[in-house]
């Protein structure tokens, strides 16, 4: 990953610069709490594939940075709201905001940085990109509430599977990609890395959904089991009970309904002995093989090889 940022150092440097900037506000609290959520850190993936995007389009300009930033804080909104939904008490390894906090504080400042992003979204002012954003940020909103609808729900199938992992992450990869060809006047490649970025995003968080039963929490910055204590059926509870027995299916089932990781052990023995998690990773690899082929059409550049190196890193990724 490390390879793949200096490919666009200077330009990544000047997103996080301008976070920074565009946290400024007169309440301390909002600063406080945007600050807490910006400096944890993360991949900042999704920025940083606005400006390979923009790169592989023929070049990163300042509207490119500004839609990196916007980008970011749409995502770290999301974050917010997510944690407050979820309960969560931990991500990127510490505390969330609003365990530290609380929830309203924490829903609140999601609506700030939410606006800012539209106010400097009006400052860029690109109608295709607006558009484009607002309709995303629709879309990850359906998508939250599908998942808070599905929560407990151990009748959920992969379609609906699939159309919330869609709408509540790959969306934001695909509108990050195509935004930058838009603002490049590339529309060509638009549809192009709007592909890129969905399949991308599928394979991104399938292999997230993998981690939350055999990944690190010091390494994912969040609990094993932190899936199941929400009630959500992922793919790889899905599988494990189309293919376990019914005692081991009736055992996973019962720890969806009552969003319960009691007896998470014996659910996360079931998930490997049936081979749930294998299986998840080769949907993966198929998404990230897809997201291959969609970039057959953009011409070789050290970003369109940036791009390529990220697909194939999503597999491997232990964080």
């Amino acid at each position: 990953m490390q390879q793949i940022r200096e490919v666009v150092a200077s330009e990544f440097d000047a997103v996080n610069t301008l976070i920074i900037e565009q946290l400024h506000s007169d309440v301390d609290l909002v600063e406080n709490i945007g600050h807490y959520i910006v400096d944890a850190g993360g991949k900042r993936l999704r920025p940083l594939l606005a400006l390979l995007s923009a790169g592989a389009c023929g070049g990163i300009n300042d509207k490119h940075i500004q839609l990196a930033a916007v980008i970011e804080f749409i995502h770290t909104a999301t974050l917010l709201h997510d944690d407050v939904v979820d309960v969560s008490a931990l991500r990127r390894g510490r505390p969330t905001a609003n365990d530290k906090w609380g929830s309203a504080p924490s829903v609140l400042v999601g609506d700030f940085i939410y606006s800012r992003a539209f106010q400097m979204l009006v400052s860029i002012g690109d109608m295709g990109v607006m558009g484009l954003l607002s309709d995303t940020t629709n879309t990850i909103a359906e998508g939250e509430v599908l998942q808070l609808v599905r929560a407990g729900n151990a009748d959920g199938d992969r379609e609906q599977y699939f159309s919330v992992i869609q709408n509540k992450t790959a969306v934001l990869f695909a509108a990050a990609c195509c935004g930058a060809a838009l603002l490049s006047d590339q529309r060509n490649y638009a549809d192009t890395l709007y592909e890129y970025g969905m399949n991308l995003g599928m394979a991104f968080q399938l292999i997230d959904d993998v981690l939350d039963y055999e990944g690190n929490p010091e390494e994912t910055g969040k609990n094993i089991g932190d899936d199941l204590n929400e009630g959500k059926a992922t793919l790889p509870l899905i599988y494990a009970m189309e293919n376990g027995s019914q005692s081991e299916s009736d055992l996973i089932r019962q720890a969806i309904t009552e969003k319960s990781a009691a007896n998470l052990n014996q659910v996360v023995e079931i998930v490997r002995s049936t081979g749930a998690l294998d299986y998840t990773r080769n949907v993966a690899r198929e998404y990230s093989g897809d997201a291959l082929t969609a970039l057959v059409p953009l011409k070789a550049s050290k970003y369109h090889q940036a791009l390529l190196d990220l697909s194939k890193l999503a597999l491997s990724r232990s964080k």
